[in-house]
């Protein structure tokens, strides 16, 4: 990444932003910092509790809370934002400026054989139905997001953290 700025991970459990963002991390040098991660830092607790305890609704405030404090930080950053930053009404703010976003996007099969038996996740994590309405819920807010799309479901973390780099030092057009 020529120029010092963030890179944001989008996308729904499974498409790969931790195992992505850590070795885009490696390749580029820079550090990575997965959104929940920085919600347990900041909270000391973990994602599932907060929700289990403080309802869904809380965690999505925390966790959007905990994306501003990452991006926040002196840049380049690498970031995997939670999946819930879709529902944030404020998320393209957030995502704005000195940020570059990618979403992960992956067909809700490939999400499913990718959360397996949804060891941490939510208990809903492994429901094609569930995962189906999520994917459909939030793309388009995902869309609107994105300064990239890479499709993930024939390609390994590899390979999406190759096409990531291209994209990354190829100039943007000229409007």
């Amino acid at each position: 990444m020529e120029d010092a700025h963030h890179l944001v991970l989008v996308g729904l459990m499974g498409a790969g932003k931790t195992t992505v963002g850590r070795l885009l991390g490696v390749r580029l040098g820079i550090p990575y910092l997965d959104n929940d991660e920085a919600v347990r830092a900041m909270t000391a607790r973990e994602p599932a509790e907060i929700r289990d305890t403080d309802g869904e609704a809380a965690l999505h405030r925390l966790e959007s809370a905990a994306l501003g404090w990452a991006l926040g930080g002196r840049p380049p950053m690498i970031v995997g934002a939670a999946g819930g930053i879709a529902e944030d009404p404020r998320a393209s703010q957030l995502l704005g400026g000195d940020t570059t976003v990618v979403w992960l996007r992956a067909t809700p099969e490939t999400l499913q054989a990718r959360i397996g038996g949804g060891e941490g996740r939510r208990v809903e994590a492994t429901d094609l139905d569930w995962i189906t309405r999520r994917a459909t819920e939030r793309a388009p807010a995902y869309s609107a997001l994105a300064d990239l799309v890479i499709d993930v479901d024939a390609r390994t973390p590899d390979e999406i953290a190759d096409a990531i780099t291209a994209s990354l030092e190829r100039p943007a057009p000229r409007a």
